[in-house]
C-alpha cells in the first residue's frame, strides 16, 4: 500500500464528508415521502376504494401530498438550521460552563496557542476555559470569528508543556480542517430528527389522555406511532452517519497534532492520562460531548457504534507508530 500524506488523507475525508452530510436532507425527504403514503394509504382505505388499481391510487395521492408537504418541511427545517447555526456558540457555552480566558490570567496558554498559530499561519482563536478539575478539551465555532479553543483548568494544570501543546495542536488542527463547523453542521441535522420525535410523543401523550371520539383518538394515536417509527429509524440511520464523520476526523485532527508539534509521544501520552480522568460530565448533552477531545463510551461492540471517537488504545498506538 502506498503512503498516503495528511493533505491527501484530508482531501478524502472532506469528500467523504460532504457526501454523508448530503444524505440528512435526502433521509429527511425520504421520511416526508413514506409518511405521506401511509397517510395516503388510510385516506384511500377509510373511503372504501377496492379496486385493482388500489396501489396505483395510494402512490398517486402520496406523490401528491408529498410535493405539497416537502416545501413546507424543507423550510422548517431550513429555518431551524439557522437559528441553530447561529445560536451554536452560546449553546455549548452554555452546555459547558465555558467563559474567555484572559491573557494576563495565563499568558503559557496563550503563549502556547499564538506560538502554534503563527507556526501554521493560522489565525489565532479565541481560548475558553472551563472550571473543570478534570482533563478535557475541545475546539468550536463556526468561522474566523467564533473559532475557539477550550481546555479545562486541570487539563492546563495536570500536563506538563509539550503534552499541552500537542492536546492545543490537535484542536487547532480540528479548526483547520474545518471539523467543528462540519461538526455542528450534523449536530444541528441530527438534533432535527431529536426534536421531532419529542413533538410526536407529546402528540400521542396528548391524544392518549384527551377527551373525544374514541375512534379519532385511535386514529390519531395509529399515525403518530408510525410517524414516530419513520423519524426513529431515520434518527439512527443519521446517528451513525454522525460518528463516522466524527471518529474519522479524530484521526485527522491527532495526525494533524503530530505534525504540528514533531511530537506524536507527547499527544500519546496526554491522551493516556485524559483518558483516566476526561471529565465534563455535567453538560448533559451527548452531541456537545462528541466535540471533546475524548469522549468514552462503556459498553460492547454495539455501544461502540454509537461512539463519537476510536477507542483511546487505538489512537494512542497510531501515534507510537509515527
Amino acid at each position: 500500500m502506498g503512503y498516503v500524506g495528511i493533505e491527501t488523507q484530508q482531501r478524502r475525508n472532506n469528500t467523504k464528508s460532504v457526501v454523508l452530510l448530503s444524505l440528512f436532507p435526502l433521509i429527511l425527504a425520504g421520511a416526508t415521502y413514506l409518511f405521506c403514503l401511509f397517510i395516503s394509504f388510510c385516506v384511500v382505505a377509510d373511503s372504501g376504494y377496492a379496486d385493482a388499481d388500489f396501489e396505483s391510487v395510494i402512490a398517486a395521492l402520496g406523490r401528491d401530498y408529498f410535493l405539497k408537504a416537502i416545501p413546507f418541511v424543507m423550510g422548517a427545517v431550513a429555518l431551524w438550521f439557522v437559528i441553530a447555526y447561529a445560536c451554536n456558540t452560546n449553546m455549548i457555552r452554555s452546555a459547558t460552563g465555558a467563559r474567555p480566558l484572559e491573557r494576563r490570567e495565563n499568558p503559557r496558554i496563550y503563549n502556547m496557542v499564538e506560538n502554534l498559530c503563527m507556526s501554521q499561519g493560522m489565525a489565532m482563536p479565541k481560548v475558553n476555559v472551563v472550571d473543570d478539575a478534570s482533563m478535557n478539551a475541545f475546539a468550536s465555532g463556526i468561522d474566523k470569528k467564533s473559532y475557539t479553543v477550550t481546555l479545562t483548568t486541570g487539563i492546563m494544570e495536570r500536563l506538563d508543556d509539550a503534552e499541552l501543546e500537542a492536546v492545543v495542536a490537535h484542536e487547532l488542527s480540528h479548526i483547520r480542517n474545518r471539523d467543528v463547523r462540519l461538526m455542528i453542521v450534523s449536530i444541528i441535522f441530527v438534533g432535527i430528527f431529536a426534536i421531532l420525535a419529542e413533538i410526536i410523543l407529546q402528540v400521542i401523550l396528548s391524544a392518549r389522555y384527551s377527551r373525544g371520539n374514541s375512534r379519532d383518538k385511535g386514529g390519531t394515536v395509529i399515525v403518530a406511532l408510525v410517524a414516530l417509527i419513520i423519524v426513529g429509524i431515520c434518527y439512527f440511520f443519521t446517528m451513525l452517519m454522525r460518528f463516522a464523520v466524527s471518529r474519522k476526523r479524530e484521526f485527522m485532527a491527532d495526525a494533524g497534532s503530530a505534525a504540528m508539534t514533531r511530537n506524536p509521544l507527547a499527544l500519546a501520552s496526554a491522551l493516556r492520562k485524559i483518558s483516566g480522568d476526561p471529565g465534563l460530565q455535567n453538560t448533559g448533552r451527548d452531541d456537545v460531548a462528541q466535540l471533546f477531545i475524548f469522549h468514552g463510551v462503556k459498553g460492547g461492540v454495539f455501544n461502540r457504534l454509537f461512539a463519537t471517537h476510536p477507542p483511546i488504545e487505538q489512537r494512542i498506538r497510531v501515534l507510537e507508530q509515527f
